[in-house]
């Protein structure tokens, strides 16, 4: 660790763009008109795209489940044609590694475990 508090930059300097200076030709340009069947209008930006997501995902539906064995609230997706899980979170992977540690905590016997307060008889 340096001693010295001054304030280095991080990193590699970056370049500052620079605008390239407009030609004289494009002053002196005569502006283009075009009939409406060859021009290009811009779109209206109120009206957009809009994706209904019950329509594209009518098959999927969201389900909450209590895994006793892990102590977990598990959060998935599932598909409602075939009943299997889409998404989950957390995974299943997860919920095996919380199982297994709970379980390890539950079998342990608090009473049979001296402290170091404990007095031995």
């Amino acid at each position: 660790m340096s001693t010295d508090f001054s304030i280095k930059p991080v990193g590699a300097p970056v370049a500052t763009p620079i605008a390239p200076p407009v030609s004289e030709a494009v002053g002196r340009a005569v502006a283009t008109e075009l009939p409406a069947r060859q021009s290009v209008t811009v779109t209206d930006a109120s009206v957009r795209a809009r994706v209904d997501a019950n329509v594209a995902n009518a098959s999927l539906s969201n389900q909450v489940v209590i895994d006793r064995a892990a102590a977990s609230i598990v959060y998935q997706v599932i598909d409602s044609r075939t009943s299997l899980v889409v998404k989950q979170f957390p995974d299943e992977a997860i919920l095996r590694r919380r199982a297994y540690f709970r379980a390890l905590d539950l079998t342990r016997d608090a009473p049979t475990r001296l402290l170091a307060t404990d007095v031995k008889a």
